[in-house]
């Protein structure tokens, strides 16, 4: 017989909405997961029927919890776990995120992307060489 109940973090972790138990209990935490417009706690249970809110920046997903299981399934059977009820205004928000650009990395962190790379480039090249020709043995004979 399968369980009744189940605890939120327990099942966002088994339904593979996030990829570890902690940051679903972390998500929980920032307030990032809510019911009816109230935020959950990671120990708060849920059943079958309840529709749960998840906020990842920009989009809030909405999911149906067909069942409530607190044991990791593979990604074919989440069909039979959760039904995914998230407006189709909350995907067209992605998309525009997407296609913005900005995908979230904070400026100044992480790798550079290729446009950092070559105003790079052109900043060095705009840089003078100050000591290329430059004659040391003159300035010594001057202040002599």
């Amino acid at each position: 017989m399968a369980n009744t109940e189940a605890r939120i973090d327990k099942w966002l972790w088994a339904a593979r909405i996030f990829k570890t138990r902690s940051m679903a209990a972390a998500a929980c935490k920032k307030g990032q997961v809510s019911m009816g417009g109230t935020q959950l706690k990671a120990s708060r249970t849920v059943k079958a029927g309840d529709v749960v809110n998840v906020r990842k920046s920009p989009v809030t997903y909405s999911f149906r919890i067909l069942q409530p299981i607190e044991k990791r399934v593979g990604a074919k059977l989440l069909p039979e776990i959760l039904e995914n009820i998230t407006a189709p205004d909350q995907y067209e928000l992605l998309e525009m995120s997407k296609i913005s650009g900005f995908v979230g990395r904070a400026k100044g962190t992480g790798r550079p992307t290729k446009k950092d790379r070559r105003s790079l480039d052109d900043f060095r090249d705009e840089v003078p060489e100050f000591f290329g020709d430059f004659d040391f043995d003159m300035d010594d004979e001057q202040l002599e």
